[in-house]
């Protein structure tokens, strides 16, 4: 589908999903988003449901400023994905030993590893730039310095929520490996700290929504938060490029046989800050629960734990700022989500995959999310599909 123009005060909000079917407060999320004074445009993605300040699934485009809180407070969450040599025919009728390994080689949850994983030694991980990354620990928020031995010890740890690892087939039988995650607690308290830093600001005080409070540039406050914000996105690259090495681990030593090999790997944001040219604007473009998608990008879009992920290629469509939703998005809270459900209906709803089926997971059954497939039919002029991926084994924290 092409987008639908919705009014706004500043800037038309343009709507990749039908509006109608947006719930009422994501709506006004969206009208007060387009009431701020630097904002140049907005693109909403069919994913899109309501979020702190700025809603999940839409892309801001800025001049001169940056609101933290259409960042998103998990800083550069995002995915993951691998092709490998193994075939389904290759995987054993009973998965239960796999996903235990992959949960006993990476903490989920709140857990975090006894002792700093060492990358060294892991597949594809970029271990030159990791000292001068952790280097650069010195110069962030002072409060949030403390948090640094249980920031090092998270790092290539899951989390919990929609964060996610799963083990799945494409349409040729090949197996996949991919995994959903950010920048674990530091990136959350870097958040919440340089959000609460912009509420105090003399020019976000008569804001419709305190929560939208922004930086703006050429401001000690500005250089801070970017300094923190680009950290932040790099914790997360690294965390998953970490796990993603522990997971090539572990299915080395189970197809020991096989002798696995991997393709390259595919990695995206879906929630961070770019600066980005458009119009002959040079802008801040932040997408909180939406990836780039330009021009022959590949991205990852996941469904649920039972419904499946695409690899996508993108189309480059600018009206959307070169942009694509990052997943299903929810269609209710996670607390109507466990009061609607049981275990029986998430039994009944991941039956075939090798998961966690107990209360503790609920709030994330299939059907608390929106139907993937609607997603993608919405974009079609963002991305195209490459491959469906159909997941046998999801490990959630």
């Amino acid at each position: 589908m092409s987008y639908v123009e919705v009014p706004g005060e500043n800037v038309p909000i343009r709507m990749w999903a039908d509006p109608t079917s947006v719930e009422d407060v994501a709506m006004q999320q969206l009208r007060n988003v387009a009431t701020l004074p630097w904002i140049r445009g907005l693109a909403v993605m069919p994913d899109v449901h309501y979020g702190k300040g700025a809603t999940v699934g839409s892309v801001i485009a800025m001049q001169g400023a940056v609101c933290p809180a259409a960042v998103g407070v998990d800083i550069g969450c995002g995915m993951s994905a691998v092709k490998t040599s193994l075939t389904a025919n290759d995987l054993p009728g009973d998965l239960s030993r796999l996903r235990g390994k992959i949960e006993q080689a990476i903490p989920v949850g709140r857990g975090m590893h006894d002792e700093a994983v060492d990358p060294g030694g892991l597949d594809g991980f970029p271990a030159a730039r990791f000292d001068a990354f952790w280097g650069r620990f010195e110069g962030i928020a002072e409060a949030v310095k403390f948090r640094q031995e249980r920031a090092v010890r998270q790092m290539g740890t899951l989390g919990a929520g929609n964060h996610h690892c799963e083990v799945s087939l494409d349409s040729g039988g090949s197996v996949w490996l991919s995994l959903h995650s950010g920048s674990r607690n530091i990136g959350n308290e870097l958040a919440e700290y340089h959000i609460g830093v912009a509420q105090n600001l003399s020019h976000n005080q008569g804001l419709v929504d305190r929560d939208l409070a922004v930086f703006v540039s050429d401001t000690p406050q500005m250089a801070a938060y970017r300094n923190d914000l680009f950290w932040a996105q790099e914790y997360a690259k690294h965390n998953r490029a970490i796990m993603m090495g522990l997971l090539k681990d572990v299915i080395r030593k189970e197809f020991k046989k096989a002798r696995v090999t991997f393709e390259q790997e595919i990695s995206c944001h879906h929630n961070y800050v770019a600066e980005e040219r458009y119009d002959g604007m040079d802008l801040l473009v932040t997408r909180k629960g939406a990836i780039r998608a330009g021009s022959g990008d590949y991205g990852i879009i996941p469904g649920s734990m039972a419904t499946g992920t695409y690899i996508v290629k993108g189309l480059g469509n600018t009206a959307a700022f070169n942009s694509a939703s990052h997943g299903a998005g929810r269609r209710m809270s996670r607390n109507a989500a466990k009061r609607r459900f049981s275990t029986r209906d998430l039994e009944d709803q991941t039956r075939g995959v090798e998961c966690r089926k107990d209360s503790g997971v609920v709030d994330e059954i299939p059907a608390a999310y929106k139907p993937i497939e609607q997603v993608m039919d919405q974009q079609r002029d963002l991305v195209e599909v490459v491959e469906k991926l159909r997941q046998v084994v999801c490990v959630k924290g």
